[in-house]
């Protein structure tokens, strides 16, 4: 998704044009379809920037719509759905936000989760902030297949109890991955979030399902299992501004553990003071606890504030349309957006 300030006013012809050309593709042929033909609608295009700004990117409109029904179909038969519920699509956006808790995203985050277990001799506390449902929150309660095209890696938690089968998250690999011999263990688990979602509340269940993009009813199907392994042991969710609430939340984590503060696809939702505020944050954190800080975010949001790139070197191709994971601000890896490829620097 591209960043703030990258659609404004008519601008968000582009933003559509955007998701439809370069997130969309192999993903959803239909949110792919349904994103161009919107781009190329001028009376819907001003139907949808009469909402706020932030309110306009194209998964949010999109998963209103399939929230309330919306099927896979031509644009056209799409086009006919808005019209007719318009009015309950725009009190769906402008009281929804896109929260999509990926787990998927836990096996590009694992190798460095357990490095840094590794490294500290300690178990983990982590800290997500945007946090959605907290479904990240659990690295340590997933199975992990990791293909580097030769073979497969598998990892798993170690069978407890009654437990629920929990999700395989399976992953390409490429460049020399440390992968783990064993899942780090997970001592604290905490998350921030604006308006976070409860896994036992039906309606923030379904929205997560229609954040998920049509077509991948393999990701439908992992958040489910994801859903029923945090319905056994809910993690603690803060609401509010995660500039405001981090340092004391921070505090909260034990002392003798390894904290980790981590995101995906977050800072994108932040105005650049608000990014500038998070990272004076995490130096702080760094300085005062030893805090490790993971960023796993898109090509959009990793310009520093002198307009300068975190990788000068890299091809800007290679992040076209992924995530760049940062360990304490340095590069480690490319990343897929939904955690579907880990691609070590």
């Amino acid at each position: 998704m591209p960043a703030a300030g990258s659609a404004a006013g008519s601008g968000t012809a582009e933003w559509y044009r955007h998701f439809g050309t370069v997130d969309a593709p192999g993903s959803s042929p239909c949110y792919a379809d349904w994103s161009l033909h919107v781009a190329d609608d001028p009376g819907l295009i001003a139907r949808i920037d009469e909402w706020p700004y932030n309110k306009r990117q194209p998964l949010l409109m999109l998963a209103a719509a399939r929230f309330l029904g919306a099927q896979v179909s031509p644009y056209p038969e799409f086009r006919t759905f808005l019209d007719e519920h318009w009015d309950a699509v725009s009190r769906t956006v402008l009281s929804r936000a896109t929260q999509t808790n990926e787990v998927g995203r836990c096996a590009t985050l694992l190798p460095s989760l357990a490095a840094i277990a590794a490294a500290e001799g300690r178990p983990l506390a982590l800290i997500e902030v945007g946090a959605s449902a907290g479904l990240a929150l659990f690295p340590d309660r997933y199975s992990y297949e990791y293909d580097d095209g030769s073979s497969v890696a598998r990892l798993g938690p170690v069978p407890f109890g009654e437990l629920p089968e929990p999700p395989v998250l399976r992953c390409r690999t490429a460049g020399p991955v440390p992968l783990p011999d064993s899942l780090p263990e997970v001592v604290w688990r905490a998350g921030i979030d604006l308006n976070p979602l409860d896994v036992r509340n039906p309606d923030d269940v379904a929205w997560l399902e229609a954040l998920i993009w049509p077509e991948q009813e393999f990701r439908r199907e992992r958040l489910r299992r994801a859903i029923a392994v945090a319905r056994e042991d809910p993690p603690l969710l803060v609401a509010g501004d995660l500039n405001e609430q981090l340092p004391a939340l921070a505090g909260q984590a034990p002392a003798d553990a390894a904290l980790v503060v981590f995101h995906s696809a977050v800072m994108g939702y932040l105005s650049a003071d608000g990014r500038a505020r998070f990272r004076t944050a995490m130096q702080a954190l760094a300085q005062d606890r030893g805090c490790h800080w993971l960023s796993n975010e898109g090509e959009t949001v990793i310009i520093q504030q002198d307009g300068s790139a975190v990788v000068p070197e890299m091809d800007p191709s290679r992040l076209r349309g992924n995530f760049l994971l940062l360990h304490n601000g340095g590069p480690v890896a490319i990343t897929g957006p939904h955690g579907q490829s880990l691609d070590w620097l």
